[in-house]
């Protein structure tokens, strides 16, 4: 069984040998958003029960084992029962960022610096806790009794995580000690027992890399991209992409799962919390409206801030080119559109040809996402199966903590596209003079800060 902790909900899978699903479960929380730059959880909630109710849904499925994926970075303080006593920050919570952080980003440096941040913060308003633990140590302890976190998130806290342990000076700095710190193990390592079963809990990982695990979005060319509530595109090179040069494009450069393999690409906000705001905004789209591919505004989706490419979470969202003869179904379909151009955003940057998108996540059930994904790329967009790709990938981690896969290899297998996409070579060179209309704006507004 997997379990991923998401933005807005809590998914689970209990899957067979071959992968396929068996039995699912949803719990949905909500996102708190007590102002403008602030976006957290009901950490208790979100990340203590909700995997405790799903867990409970599937045990009848006859689970052997589990683990949980997280989205990441995040952080709550607890009690000495594992129990959350402050809010859950989430990734791009203003109190994330530091004097440091801004200086590095500054340098060319795209590292994710937020949970140093979160961690001073959190200590500050609730000093001495028994712990400050992320949310999949959160799970952990809920579930089997044990704060531990996956070494792959524990790495992406740099700088607290250094040379594979927490480091005492960077914790002194926060005023916090490395045993208040989760205890980091390797990824789908046996790390306790589900409490009253014999059921194996198995150390997660990031819940991008497990979506990455079983897309088979796996030789270079390969675009992943995750539609959840947040967006998430990872380019697949065959080239040794740590060059310096590339520090240029905001991209971040990482060892893809395959020997020889590198992913470039990373988190944008234009994703699926970006598009429901935006419907909301829109209103009711009817079934007789239709839309002309010649005539529509176009979105800057940076309703709080934008991730990658660049890195700057004063950009505020807009929308251009509006006028009379738009409706609902044209703001939409502009929004479609938006979370498209940032993808293709990122492949300019990366400079891979790429040959194919591999879509994953709750937003491909989203027909017209899919096809506008298709349109702005000019890619054929292969739908995954299964939405639920984190916790399909992390199932395959508790598999490995039984002994029963000795290897992510396997995982490729576990890849099934549930349909194929095709740009519509009616939208395709309007889509592309739309791009071209983003990328201005985008750059324009990325050189002047918002008030």
């Amino acid at each position: 069984m997997g379990i991923d902790i998401g933005t807005t909900s809590v998914k689970a899978v209990a899957v067979d040998a071959q992968g396929r699903i068996v039995d699912r479960a949803r719990v949905p929380h909500p996102v708190v958003v007590s102002a403008p730059d602030h976006f957290e959880h009901d950490a208790d909630r979100a990340w203590r029960r909700g995997p405790r109710r799903a867990l409970k849904r599937l045990l009848p499925a006859g689970v052997g084992a589990v683990a949980v994926s997280s989205m990441l970075p995040s952080l709550t303080a607890v009690d000495d029962k594992g129990r959350p006593i402050s809010p859950g920050l989430l990734y791009g919570d203003a109190r994330g960022q530091t004097e440091e952080s801004a200086a590095a980003k500054a340098a060319g440096n795209t590292a994710d610096w937020d949970t140093l941040g979160f961690v001073r913060w959190t200590v500050g308003q609730v000093p001495g806790a028994a712990g400050y633990w992320p949310a999949p140590a959160v799970a952990n302890f809920a579930i089997g009794g044990v704060g531990v976190l996956d070494i792959g998130s524990a790495m992406s806290s740099a700088p607290l995580f250094r040379k594979g342990t927490w480091d005492a000076e960077r914790c002194a700095s926060c005023s916090v000690e490395p045993g208040q710190l989760p205890r980091v193990e390797m990824l789908g390592a046996p790390i306790g027992k589900v409490a009253g079963t014999d059921v194996v809990l198995a150390a997660g990982g990031i819940d991008a890399m497990c979506e990455q695990m079983v897309a088979g979005a796996d030789t270079p060319g390969d675009v992943l991209v995750i539609c959840g509530t947040t967006l998430i595109t990872w380019v697949m090179s065959g080239e040794d992409s740590r060059a310096p040069d590339k520090q240029a494009t905001g991209l971040y450069t990482m060892p893809g799962l395959k020997p020889g393999l590198w992913v470039l690409g990373g988190p944008s906000n234009a994703g699926g919390l970006f598009l429901g705001w935006a419907a909301r905004l829109g209103g009711q789209v009817r079934s007789d409206d239709r839309v002309d591919p010649h005539d529509l505004p176009v979105w800057l989706p940076y309703v709080r801030g934008e991730r990658t490419p660049l890195h700057n979470p004063s950009l505020r969202a807009s929308v251009h080119g509006l006028n009379l003869t738009h409706g609902p179904a044209a703001l939409q379909r502009a929004s479609w559109e938006a979370a498209g151009f940032v993808v293709r955003h990122h492949l300019d940057l990366a400079g891979v040809p790429a040959h194919r998108v591999v879509a994953t996540g709750g937003g491909t059930r989203v027909a017209g996402w899919m096809q506008a994904l298709a349109d702005c790329t000019g890619l054929p967009v292969h739908v995954a199966e299964v939405p639920e790709g984190a916790a399909l990938g992390a199932a395959y981690l508790a598999r490995m903590a039984l002994g029963l896969e000795t290897s992510f290899d396997g995982a490729a297998g576990w890849a099934r596209t549930g349909r194929i996409v095709d740009p519509d070579p009616a939208w395709v060179d309007p889509v592309s003079e739309r791009y071209a209309v983003f990328r201005q704006l985008s750059d324009r507004s990325n050189l002047t800060p918002a008030s």
